[in-house]
């Protein structure tokens, strides 16, 4: 019997995908994070809600000031025929330029208009104490030149809704987006979709992701709402307003997103040091504080110039202390930039401290992890 040679089947070769680069890994979170913020409806509305109120409020701001009626006008009787009959105003008429200079220094006046033979080819001018009413200024079809007997260099209606809107845009948009950051931590934590993702990439490669797909979404909200200034601002006439904006909310774009970066890699560390959702104000409330404050503080002393000074080189702050400086005109044109350094030095140091804690405490679970814990690993 002849014998027979049995041949063992060759093993298939199977190629396994190679791993992503480091690069590739974070932007790949990075476009997750982007990817489940846009499906959500919730953020959509909430968005085109924050968009709407902007264009609102600037439109309504520039009707209101055109639409000002009543405003108390001192006229030195030579410059009677002068006064624009549609402009609603109530006139008072005085003897000469004296008394009418002093109606406007007690306050009884908003403005006043007196003859001026050097304001040509007007032959009159405009006095008014630290600024001209809006109101009385829109009446002109040319606008005379205004004389101010004590300057200030905003007008404190407009210096305080600036403050306003720099504060509440810095303080919804960190607040919302920080707060994301942290809640999709414990959630990946939660459903121990975390130990799955670390198993293919880095700690390290998660929370940069996570970090900059949201830097993105929060940068693409500021500088939608900052075309939406721009826009509002040329449509209703308001061009001085906006050669003051100009610079002021180039800066702010610029210190929000290193302080976004700085906040960011916070809160995804605040977020997992806990393991429910119920917990996570108890690790982030350090930090939502340090996004409040900037906001009262900017709102309560926008007219104080030390407090404004301290913000502006405060990193937590400076995103709001330095544009407000800048659009008031009591910042040297090198304070930005040292500013900005010290913000991106202590973003640096943020993001190494949120990481090690990030690192540290991400695949722990139950109670609270401790600082001291999550720092000594």
């Amino acid at each position: 019997m002849n014998a027979t040679t049995t041949t063992a089947p060759a093993r298939r070769r199977v190629d396994h995908p190679a791993a992503p680069s480091e690069a590739s890994a974070i932007w790949l979170v990075a476009e997750r994070e982007i990817g489940t913020k846009l499906r959500s409806k919730a953020f959509v509305i909430s968005t085109a809600i924050l968009f709407l109120a902007a264009l609102a409020g600037l439109v309504f701001g520039g009707l209101a000031a055109q639409n000002q009626s009543g405003t108390p006008v001192a006229v030195v009787s030579d410059a009677a025929s002068l006064v624009p009959s549609e402009a609603g105003l109530n006139v008072t008429e005085v003897p000469d330029r004296a008394a009418a200079e002093q109606l406007v220094m007690d306050g009884t006046v908003d403005a006043a208009i007196v003859p001026d033979p050097s304001a040509e080819p007007f032959g009159y001018s405009i006095v008014a104490k630290s600024s001209a009413p809006t109101s009385l200024m829109l009446g002109f079809a040319q606008v005379p030149p205004v004389e101010l007997l004590q300057p200030a260099r905003t007008d404190e209606a407009i210096r305080y809704f600036v403050a306003i809107g720099f504060g509440v845009v810095f303080l919804m948009a960190a607040s919302l987006f920080g707060s994301t950051i942290a809640a999709s931590v414990v959630e990946e934590k939660q459903t121990r979709v975390v130990e799955i993702l670390i198993s293919a990439i880095r700690a390290r490669t998660l929370l940069a992701g996570k970090v900059i797909g949201n830097t993105i979404l929060a940068m693409g909200q500021i500088l939608v709402l900052a075309a939406i200034s721009i826009t509002g601002l040329s449509i209703i006439g308001q061009s001085q307003l906006l050669s003051l904006l100009g610079a002021p909310i180039l800066w702010f774009a610029v210190f929000f997103l290193f302080g976004f970066i700085l906040l960011a890699a916070l809160f995804a560390a605040a977020g997992a040091m806990v393991s429910r959702q119920e917990d996570i104000g108890s690790t982030t409330f350090p930090i939502t504080i340090l996004i409040m404050a900037p906001y009262f503080l900017v709102i309560f002393f926008n007219d104080n110039p030390v407090v404004l000074t301290i913000m502006s080189y405060v990193p937590f702050s400076a995103p709001v202390g330095m544009p407000m400086r800048l659009f008031l005109g009591e910042a040297q044109a090198w304070e930005p930039i040292v500013s900005l350094l010290i913000l991106l030095a202590t973003c640096v140091g943020a993001i190494l401290l949120g990481a090690k804690i990030y690192q540290n405490s991400l695949l722990r679970m139950g109670g609270r992890v401790k600082l001291a814990e999550a720092l000594r690993g």
